[in-house]
């Protein structure tokens, strides 16, 4: 039963979007991130509703587990593959697909 490394696991800079209402759901995450061994260091922004999460992982395997454990719809805001050598950061595709600004130009435009 051992994952093997395959070439989405990357060093990923990823934000997740979670409802942190009280110190028990607060805790609960904490708790849920903490048993997630390929996570090096994590965040939460419990006033943003934010967590943050650094390490070699799967995006979508980390935000399935915390869905798991946790029992709360998570939305990954952002996933940023870091290049460790080198410090430079490549963009994924984000939830929105990358589109977002585009979308508020448009907006703007018309507005005009």
């Amino acid at each position: 039963m051992g994952v093997s490394l395959s070439s989405s696991w990357q060093f990923y800079c990823m934000v997740m979007r979670m409802s942190i209402d009280c110190d028990g759901c607060y805790r609960r995450i904490r708790r849920a991130l903490l048993k997630i061994h390929e996570l090096e260091s994590h965040t939460i922004e419990r006033k943003l509703s934010r967590v943050s999460v650094w390490g070699v992982f799967d995006p979508q395997m980390v935000a399935i587990q915390m869905r798991k454990a946790t029992n709360r719809r998570v939305e990954i805001l952002e996933a940023k593959e870091v290049c460790r050598d080198s410090g430079q950061v490549e963009e994924t595709k984000d939830e929105d697909g990358g589109k977002g600004d585009e979308k508020k130009n448009k907006k703007k435009k018309k507005k005009k």
